[in-house]
């Protein structure tokens, strides 16, 4: 063995990359510089754009300068962090090149659409018209030609209020009143400063690939999904989901909530209170409105109603309340389950990995299904399955017939998809479709994801319920997103009608309870990068105290994760058949 001895500080460092090529540099190389070194070098080959990197277990920017050997993992485009951090660089695109032709135009980045793109609001301008478009696109490719650099800087609480009061940006000076902070983090493009609470690409150039788009008063800024990050998806237009959008803004206007810093106003103030009711009233008239909307057409001939929605959406308590007033009505909701219409388990379709895939349509028995409900329909008796998961295989359950006030709520992931009851007319189906389907953003460059509210929302009830940790439900999560992609977003515009799940105060009442549960995540694992980017935006949030959460009513659909339901327990008197 080698005797040890004394040494002097190195002038090089190391990065080994996953297939343990190792490459050496001087200190202050960027990890940029030598990523791109072995990409030019044939010693790494990428299906997709370089993004970013985790570097040493910590996802790090492209222009971070090691001082020490690091193992490196590239993200690209074809990532879940690549992405986001594209989006988000390209959004700071779109604002520079708006405020470089328009000075002081604001734009309001409102939620995303479902083939890649951020539906975009001018705030304080008239509309941008076709010919405004195409100025702005021309100006974006021409700031991506230029490769200008993307510079970050830490700059102190009052210079950053100061950027921001000469811009006339209120919803960035909302956000900052009363933050705490001392210090805040902005990026510069072209000369313009602004805040994001993720990070960049270094520059430019990385941008290549977006699309402008006009849509009525408002346009979208479209940008490559994960699956295909070469390629922009054909843009469809989702009238039913654009129409809930379009309510969600005009609940957030009727409750005077823009953003998170409105919202942080109110919880740090007395009118909290009544920001809860008021969101809960509306949440209340929609289910109620769905429930007439039902008997009405009961009247009509429908007898059965399909709920489907992704996880943590709240179907469960949302179902619970369209139950009572439906009751309220007259009409009792008889609930079938649809687990227990499996096939055996040994005629499981099987995934890619060879191993059980429950979520597969053709793993339920779609023909006993629509056998029974045929004969629901008709007010004849008939036995429904009761599935045993321990052996797997369906046993004889409770005998069901129809009474002439009941109708039939079926729940379950298929619940849009015409092929999960294609013989039954369609015209005896009501589809509903349940979602966290908008959320208050950050301020108006900074989106809060829905996906990222309802992995919240499950983190939480995880734990409640579950006893599962973060890093547990993190750890799933993207086989969870997986099964949403393939069976329930896809057929979410058959619905008859969607249901908002979201809640304009939710984000204040999960953060005292999802906060420490993000903190227990180990560092350096996997969900520890995932766990740090949920708390970099919801530190943003202020938490509501217990006084106020125990101002959510026990119907609340909130309290389904956050625990005190009143209608955990509670099953419709007309579920008996």
């Amino acid at each position: 063995m080698q005797t040890p001895k004394r040494s002097t500080a190195r002038d090089s460092i190391q990065i080994r990359l996953p297939d343990d090529t190792y490459i050496l540099g001087a200190v202050g190389t960027s990890l940029e510089t030598l990523l791109q070194f072995a990409i030019d070098s044939d010693l790494l080959a990428l299906d997709a754009p370089l993004i970013a990197t985790v570097a040493g277990g910590k996802l790090r920017e492209l222009t971070y300068t090691p001082t020490s050997d690091l193992d490196i993992t590239p993200i690209t485009l074809a990532h879940s962090d690549g992405g986001r951090i594209y989006r988000r660089s390209l959004v700071l695109l779109m604002v520079v090149a708006l405020d470089t032709l328009w000075d002081g135009i604001e734009v309001n980045v409102n939620y995303a659409v479902r083939d890649g793109g951020f539906y975009c609001e001018i705030v304080n301008h008239a509309p941008l018209s076709e010919d405004d478009l195409k100025k702005l696109d021309a100006k974006m490719r021409e700031l991506v030609v230029a490769d200008l650099p993307i510079t970050k800087r830490t700059a102190s609480i009052d210079e950053a209020i100061a950027v921001f009061e000469a811009r006339g940006a209120t919803d960035k000076l909302r956000l900052l009143d009363g933050s705490g902070r001392n210090s805040l983090t902005l990026y510069t493009l072209n000369g313009y400063d602004d805040y994001y609470f993720g990070y960049m690409v270094p520059s430019t150039r990385y941008l290549q690939t977006f699309k402008l788009i006009h849509y009525g008063d408002a346009f979208v800024l479209q940008y490559p999904r994960k699956a295909n990050p070469h390629e922009l998806r054909p843009l469809r237009l989702y009238e039913k989901l654009s129409a809930v959008f379009a309510q969600a803004d005009d609940w957030l206007n009727k409750l005077h909530v823009e953003d998170v810093g409105r919202l942080n106003h109110l919880v740090k103030g007395q009118d909290l209170r009544e920001l809860i009711l008021i969101a809960e009233a509306l949440h209340e008239q929609n289910v109620a409105r769905i429930a007439s909307e039902i008997a009405e057409r009961n009247q009509e001939g429908v007898r059965i109603v399909l709920i489907a929605g992704p996880s943590s959406s709240g179907k469960t308590t949302f179902s619970k309340r369209l139950a009572i007033q439906l009751l309220a009505l007259g009409i009792r909701p008889f609930t079938i389950e649809m687990d227990n219409y499996f096939v055996e388990r040994t005629l499981t379709p099987l995934d890619e990995n060879g191993e059980y895939d429950f979520e597969s349509l053709d793993a339920l028995n779609r023909t006993l299904l629509n056998t029974h409900l045929l004969t629901l329909m008709r007010r004849e008796q008939v036995q429904l399955p009761k599935f045993n998961f321990h052996t797997g295989i369906p046993q004889p359950g409770r005998i069901a017939q129809l009474a002439d006030d009941q109708i039939v709520i079926l729940e379950g992931i298929h619940g849009m998809n015409p092929a999960l009851l294609a013989q039954v007319p369609d015209e005896s189906i009501y589809r509903i479709y349940v979602s966290v389907l908008s959320q208050l953003n950050i301020d108006n460059h900074n989106r809060v994801p829905t996906t990222d509210v309802r992995l919240l929302r499950r983190i939480v009830r995880d734990a409640t319920h579950r006893g599962y940790s973060a890093a547990d439900t993190i750890s799933r999560w993207t086989s969870v997103r997986r099964g949403e992609k393939r069976n329930i977003f896809p057929y979410q515009e058959n619905a008859d009608v969607m249901f908002n799940s979201a809640l304009a105060y939710e984000l204040a009442a999960l953060r005292p309870v999802v906060e420490p549960l993000l903190l227990q995540v180990m560092p350096h694992s996997q969900p520890h990068l995932e766990a740090n980017r949920l708390l970099s935006f919801l530190r943003w949030v202020a938490p509501m105290t217990r006084e106020q959460v125990a101002m959510i009513p026990d119907t609340s659909l909130l309290r389904e994760f956050v625990g005190g339901s009143i209608l955990a327990d509670y099953h419709p008197s007309g579920q008996s058949g």
